[in-house]
């Protein structure tokens, strides 16, 4: 079940996590820096995100039943919300510990080992991110692509993280340069937690589809209808992998119904084959009535 899933992904990135998480703090212990202190604190929320991922993507990848009619792909949204806001908390925590620093800055000891462990995590999360990203492209998952994100965060900032305490093997003086990195890598998570949380919102109030996939969506119609297609009412949305798209077809009155529904028919394959995992509702309407056409009435019309 797990051989190409986006459940293996998860377990690679918990995996990952556990083993940063071990090298980081332990980095911490041999230094007391408050800079690797921030990086290992990250490492917490690394793992208990790859914890949540790995039981939401399950949830999520279930097919749909009678409860959920339009399947269980929403769950990706609390995942990437919660990982957002337990970033957030982490970038809090990291701000409070570096505080202290600034009045009470302390030296640093093993500086070189430490740094080279943080390093060396830093290249087990940066292959483990760029594996989930096309895992994440794959399976058009935001769950794993909001982890691998998250993971690449925590590359950058360890690498900017070793390369500034670098400076201190050197001038062991700049010992205030500790709580400073600290500081900007605590800004630097808020960021990517706030990103995350906009998006997670975003899936769960059905923001439309973007912009790209809409005009696929228009060239679809034309394509089978010509240039001057008429629709309108278009509404769509994301669940998890799966889009969800419906709108109003107009054609002349004179249409039979199984021309219409081989249109339809022919319009569908061509969005669903634009657009992957999509499901669209067409609702066929008679051009010559006034009743059709948005922002009408919709009375009877008994005209047409």
């Amino acid at each position: 079940m797990l051989q190409d899933s986006p459940q293996r992904y998860a377990i690679y990135s918990l995996i990952a996590s556990i083993l940063t998480l071990v090298m980081k703090f332990s980095a911490w212990a041999m230094t007391g820096s408050v800079g690797l202190l921030s990086d290992a604190t990250e490492s917490i929320v690394n793992v208990t995100a790859a914890l949540m991922a790995l039981t939401v993507i399950t949830i999520a990848t279930r097919p749909a039943d009678d409860d959920h009619a339009y399947g269980h792909g929403k769950a990706e949204y609390f995942s990437s919300g919660i990982e957002g806001v337990l970033i957030i908390v982490a970038a809090c925590a990291i701000g409070y510990a570096s505080i202290d620093r600034f009045f009470d800055p302390q030296p640093l000891g093993n500086l070189g080992i430490g740094l080279g462990l943080a390093l060396l995590s830093s290249v087990v999360n940066f292959v483990t991110a760029r594996i989930m990203l096309r895992a994440a492209k794959r399976f058009d998952s935001i769950t794993l692509e909001a982890d691998a994100k998250h993971l690449l965060t925590d590359v950058w900032t360890s690498v900017g993280l070793v390369a500034s305490l670098g400076i201190l093997l050197f001038m062991p003086e700049w010992q205030i340069l500790d709580p400073i990195i600290a500081c900007i890598m605590a800004v630097n998570i808020i960021f990517t937690g706030v990103s995350l949380l906009k998006r997670s919102i975003g899936g769960l109030m059905d923001d439309a589809l973007p912009d790209n996939e809409l005009a696929q969506i228009a060239e679809a119609i034309h394509k089978h209808q010509g240039p001057d297609a008429t629709y309108h009412e278009l509404r769509t949305r994301k669940s998890g992998p799966m889009r969800f798209i419906d709108f109003h077809l107009l054609v002349p009155g004179k249409v039979s119904v199984r021309e219409a529904h081989d249109l339809c028919c022919l319009i569908e394959k061509e969005i669903e084959t634009a657009l992957e995992r999509a499901e669209v509702t067409i609702h066929v309407e008679p051009i010559e009535c006034d009743s059709s056409y948005e922002g009408d009435d919709k009375e009877d019309c008994d005209e047409c």
